[in-house]
């Protein structure tokens, strides 16, 4: 298996033998329920000894109705985040959409993240390597796995080589995903730590946010524990306080009551498997 590089996000040893959570509500909502939620995320942090990145959108760009809630915006929704980190020391990540974006979001956020429907846009990749902050690349649902060195080598040529891989999941027939273990190993063999996306591979495109029927909860706790025994270096979990009511995702959204109880037996599983694999 190839050496992977190892990727400091606020002092979050990215690629060592640690597992690391990134989480948060889908789109920034409500101060009082973001600053919650990242109270309940920084304690749980604690307790389990598990490195946390607060991750939420200021905006929702590829969303299948205009009807659907998108987010406060860039500068409100960075003022958002700005608090959290301020409140709670937590490490930020959030994605842009427009190459005009990233430099604001590089000022406030650890993490810049590349939506995966945006994953082959020159520009948009080259801007968020230029703010010098760590690039996270979703695995686009419409290209093979390996083929996400290919973003990887735009981010490298401009000059940034902090880089996470993030897979979510494949296309897979009509409004379906899949998830293929192999994509695990392949995309480590590009060299860097990979992050499994696990409540995005269960969301069903184009049914109303709210509707039960856009995701499938049911599946989470068996594709979580695959992608823990792949060998992934992180864990990528969306959380709200009531996922019924969220303006985002509300069908795969993990409950965050809940979160703490899902998470022990991946870190145990973790624990397990990880030496084995490096």
């Amino acid at each position: 298996m190839t050496a992977v590089k190892h990727v400091d996000v606020a002092g979050i040893d990215c690629g060592s033998e640690d597992l690391f959570l990134i989480s948060g509500p889908c789109v920034i909502e409500a101060e009082p329920l973001m600053m919650k939620t990242a109270e309940r995320l920084k304690e749980m942090s604690e307790r389990l000894k598990l490195p946390v990145v607060f991750k939420s959108s200021f905006s929702k760009d590829n969303r299948s109705s205009l009807d659907y809630f998108q987010g406060p915006g860039l500068e409100e929704g960075l003022k958002v985040l700005a608090k959290i980190k301020s409140a709670f020391d937590l490490p930020l990540l959030t994605d842009i959409h427009y190459p005009t974006q990233a430099a604001a979001a590089g000022e406030v956020v650890d993490i810049v993240q590349i939506p995966a429907y945006l994953c082959m846009q020159s520009e948009l990749v080259v801007a968020a390597a230029k703010t010098g902050k760590v690039v996270n690349l979703k695995h686009g649902q419409f290209i093979a796995p390996d083929n996400m060195a290919k973003p990887v080598k735009k981010v490298e040529a401009s000059g940034n080589d902090r880089i996470l891989l993030t897979e979510r999941g494949y296309t897979f027939g009509y409004n379906d995903l899949i998830v293929d273990p192999r994509s695990f190993f392949m995309m480590r063999e590009i060299g860097y730590p990979v992050i499994f996306d696990i409540t995005h591979t269960i969301r069903k495109y184009g049914i109303p946010s709210k509707d039960p029927r856009g995701g499938t909860r049911q599946y989470l706790k068996v594709l979580a524990r695959a992608g823990v025994a792949a060998g992934v270096d992180g864990i990528f979990v969306e959380t709200h306080p009531n996922p019924p009511e969220a303006l985002c995702d509300a069908a795969s959204q993990y409950y965050l009551d809940d979160l703490e109880e899902f998470l022990k037996p991946l870190m145990e599983l973790h624990q397990l498997v990880r030496p084995t694999l490096t």
